[in-house]
């Protein structure tokens, strides 16, 4: 796939991974629709960079459908979705308060997991309209993932969980839609320089870090964005999951 012909749909995209892939895409000549629950943050970051936006919540089937129409209607066609939409929760199975709230656990596996299939699902119904390459492709989804799917922490139980649960959907949804010509990634980041890192001291950033083999440093939002860039033009990769987190493993 050619960056520059390339429709894409981004959720989260109002904040943190989402909104830097979506600025990355749009200086690549991408068409950008930014799916996103804040609407006043979201119709802004469309507004700075020529994009669509759709207000959307990804666990409710009826709000994607809409979301896709919007996008559908704004750029024509649909070949190209990246899920960044996500929550990061914290709690032991069983802390000081007694047992993992069940309703959080759901929540959390509700929209990181859940909700990326439902736009996944939906985007792939877009984009198998797409008039096909001469390899057969039409476009890609690329989902994110976490380091935590694969070296969860103590506390992390419902979001290992969720994240673990996209690493295994890379490789079946991959050949569940390979007659349609649509491949599907995952990106696991590591430690990311995002809005919720950035509110912690210094001191805890600079701790953290330390733990990343090399460069000793967090990583950049753009990097994530440069790699899902990376994956649309690479036909050849397919059904797997990426680590973007300079070697680090977690304790």
């Amino acid at each position: 796939m050619r960056i520059s012909d390339t429709a894409a749909v981004i959720t989260g995209g109002a904040s943190g991974l989402g909104e830097a892939t979506a600025r990355h895409f749009r200086e690549m000549g991408v068409q950008v629709t930014i799916f996103d629950r804040d609407k006043d943050r979201g119709a802004l970051v469309a507004d700075e960079i020529g994009a669509a936006f759709a207000q959307t919540d990804v666990t409710d089937e009826a709000s994607v459908v809409a979301a896709m129409m919007t996008a559908r209607e704004a750029m024509g066609r649909i070949t190209c979705a990246v899920n960044c939409a996500g929550i990061a929760t914290g709690a032991k199975t069983l802390g000081k308060d007694g047992p993992h709230s069940l309703a959080e656990f759901q929540r959390t596996i509700d929209i990181n997991l859940v909700g990326s299939f439902n736009v996944a699902r939906l985007a792939a119904a877009e984009i198998a309209k797409c008039t096909p390459s001469e390899d057969g492709l039409r476009g890609v989804i690329i989902n994110t993932a976490s380091i935590a799917a694969f070296d969860g922490q103590k506390g992390q139980s419902a979001y290992a969980a969720s994240k673990g649960g996209i690493v295994g959907l890379s490789l079946p949804m991959a050949r569940d839609l390979a007659r349609d010509g649509i491949r599907v990634m995952a990106i696991a980041p590591g430690i990311i320089l995002t809005p919720m890192l950035m509110g912690l001291p210094q001191e805890v950033q600079d701790s953290l870090a330390e733990s990343v083999t090399c460069p000793k440093r967090l990583g950049r939002p753009d990097e994530y964005a440069a790699l899902a860039r990376f994956i649309i033009e690479n036909d050849y990769l397919n059904g797997e999951v990426i680590r973007m987190d300079g070697a680090l493993r977690m304790q």
